[in-house]
């Protein structure tokens, strides 16, 4: 028997440092978090009933070598895991006659942060707890830190790097790879934090919460933890939310925090518990994995018992294709559930996830709606061989520790989403209510093929508000936006084709060239649009290779169809500028840009124009143009020293006239 169980430990032990390398290294799932705890608390169970502790067990060594280009640094007192308990009563006994501060446990990225002389120094992930990677330069650009504070001794704090699900879906959209990378926020959190170039870490909105201080030498906190946490909120740092709680307090506390948890944005996976009483609980000491004055709190989590109905398989932008678990609906944590992400085939043959299967189910942190386990483990069968939107091949792939299921086709309409977002966007056909999340949804189950699919998103009303953020009244919502843009301007629609190179100022030069008359704009030769001025051979052969494509024809013969072309104002006015000359003048273009769709359609204008665009601000410089004019800059300082007018996008746009808009 002894030897059986010895067995059965080897083969947890394996499977949990397989699933913790996917996880922390790989930023992949290969089990749910569910599914880790339980054979985890199995592991447990087995050491302390045989008495044997393996090397290699996940129960001694706190995490894993984190493998980058970042250099390493080792922490000056290692950084522990938490010993936890899923029973309030477990909290109870903990805190015996203590008081203690109870707060979230974020579900981030864990970093030590110094400060010597009032200034931020240095900032450390944690690693795998002895060693950790140096990120001082990305830390500078999160959100909430603050990089001078008026304590001028050497401080050494610890807190949590989160993303909050906002941000989350927002990053989802814009980053290309991201449903193949990044499966939750706190796996984008930690590619965002150890990315080597900074600038792509300020995109991403991490914020810092802190949540313990290390080091503050000459400042007298009383020996309470509270008084830490409250100091550190006087020197600028956002902190968790913490309440002091007794054994006769805790459980009402936890019941706050457990009604808390649909509303907030930033994701936690439990609370933390730790004495108030700084020398005693120090005084503790330590086991080799655990601090004996905290202890973590992790969420009962409901489950509840269901049927699989069907495996949907939903197409990304990249090519994955990802499994999603449809089965009966279910009440959980106060909401309706019905569908559940599998993430891929890897956690799928883990299950052994088949159609009819029994299956129970919870939300993951209280959020996000997971497969617990599978009681009758069927067998993965039926992995689609085509494509769900286009039908093209589909291939399986492996990647790191990961099956995956992939479309081969790259004509697939889920892999062109960005283009139906620019044709939704504002400056093109102006459709609110269809984000690129929204869109990606939509063509996967088939609602959108092509542009024209767009005006008929009624045939599919029952299933829009079924899917989960849709109901009746946001739909109706949907269908006026899409009723609005029926009526348009010819420039809209070229520029919300997405030919390359064309931009909303361009396609309007064009227009107007051809006095907005498609006929003969489709029958232009490259030598025609050369002709135009501000129209050089790249955008006119661009132009004309689009339509010359048949399919491309076809399609906007179909969109025309459910469109109605108005006049532009002042479509047949000659283009002047209003007091500002453009010919010869130099313009710096630096921002972010609300007016136009990015940069480089801006310059398309102010080239066409005669003026030129430069990437420095120099003595040749005219203009600046910044939208935040009151910017410290390098640009515009180097402007200010020079003499140089910055203008807001909107000023230009008054003296152009409405140019662009």
């Amino acid at each position: 028997m002894n030897r059986q169980k010895q067995e059965r430990m080897k083969e947890l032990v394996d499977l949990l440092n397989r699933a913790g390398k996917a996880y922390y290294q790989d930023a992949q799932e290969i089990m749910s978090n569910y599914e880790y705890d339980s054979l985890y608390d199995e592991l447990v169970s087995l050491e302390k009933e045989l008495g044997m502790t393996l090397s290699n067990s996940p129960t001694v060594n706190v995490g894993y070598q984190v493998l980058s280009e970042l250099p390493k640094e080792r922490h000056e007192e290692p950084m522990l895991s938490l010993d936890k308990t899923k029973e309030v009563e477990g909290l109870k006994e903990f805190l015996g006659d203590q008081n203690a501060l109870l707060s979230w446990k974020m579900d981030g990225l864990t970093i030590v942060l110094t400060y010597q002389g009032g200034e931020l120094r240095k900032a450390v992930t944690r690693g795998n707890g002895e060693v950790g990677e140096v990120i001082t330069n990305n830390a500078r650009v999160f959100r909430n830190i603050p990089l001078k504070i008026g304590y001028e001794g050497e401080l050494i704090l610890r807190g949590e790097a989160v993303i909050g699900y906002r941000d989350f879906e927002r990053i989802n959209e814009e980053i290309t790879d991201v449903q193949a990378k990044y499966k939750n926020p706190r796996n984008l959190c930690s590619g965002s934090v150890r990315q080597l170039n900074n600038e792509i870490t300020a995109r991403r909105n991490v914020r810092f919460f802190a949540f313990a201080l290390v080091r503050a030498p000459g400042v007298d906190f009383h020996n309470s933890r509270a008084a830490q946490m409250e100091w550190l909120k006087e020197q600028g740092f956002e902190i968790v939310e913490y309440h002091m709680v007794t054994r006769d307090t805790v459980e009402r506390e936890v019941i706050k925090f457990s009604e808390k948890i649909p509303e907030n944005d930033f994701p936690s996976d439990g609370l933390v518990l730790i004495y108030d009483d700084i020398e005693y609980g120090q005084s503790l000491g330590r086991t080799a994995k655990f601090p004996r004055d905290s202890i973590a709190f992790k969420w009962a989590d409901e489950t509840s018992r269901t049927r699989l109905l069907e495996i949907e398989w939903s197409p990304s932008r990249t090519g994955l294709i990802n499994p999603v678990a449809i089965f009966e609906p279910v009440e959980l944590e106060g909401t309706t559930v019905s569908r559940a992400s599998v993430h891929n085939i890897s956690i799928m043959e883990e299950l052994e996830l088949g159609v009819g299967d029994e299956i129970e189910v919870y939300k993951a942190n209280m959020i996000i709606p997971q497969i617990a386990r599978n009681l009758t483990r069927s067998g993965v069968r039926d992995i689609p061989a085509v494509c769900p939107v286009c039908g093209g091949k589909t291939q399986i792939r492996q990647e790191g520790n990961a099956k995956t299921l992939y479309c081969t086709n790259p004509e697939c309409q889920a892999k062109h989403v960005k283009a139906f977002t620019l044709f939704v966007s504002r400056d093109a056909m102006n459709i609110e209510g269809l984000s690129e999340s929204t869109l990606e949804k939509f063509i996967a189950r088939g609602f959108i093929r092509e542009y024209a699919d767009i005006f008929h998103l009624d045939r599919y009303r029952d299933e829009i508000q079924s899917m989960e953020g849709f109901g009746e009244k946001s739909f109706q919502n949907l269908e006026a936006s899409i009723e609005k843009a029926r009526t348009t301007t010819l420039p809209r629609v070229i520029y919300g084709l997405g030919i390359a190179n064309i931009g909303l100022a361009n396609a309007r030069m064009i227009c107007r060239a051809f006095d907005y008359e498609l006929d003969r704009m489709l029958a232009a030769d490259q030598e025609d649009l050369n002709e135009i001025s501000g129209i050089g051979d790249v955008i006119a052969g661009a132009f004309v290779a689009y339509f010359k494509d048949p399919v491309h024809r076809r399609r906007l013969e179909d969109l025309l169809k459910e469109l109605t072309i108005v006049e532009e104002e002042g479509a047949g006015a000659p283009q002047t500028l209003a007091g500002l000359d453009l010919k010869g003048k130099v313009f710096v273009v630096p921002g972010s840009l609300v007016h136009f769709s990015n940069r480089a359609e801006l310059k398309e204008l102010i080239e066409s124009r005669g003026g030129k665009v430069t990437g420095s601000v120099t003595g040749k410089t005219d203009y600046l143009i910044n939208n935040d004019v009151e910017s410290t800059s390098s640009k515009n300082k180097k402007a200010r020293e020079l003499g140089i007018p910055i203008l807001s996008e909107e000023e230009f746009l008054e003296m152009t006239q409405g140019e662009g808009q």
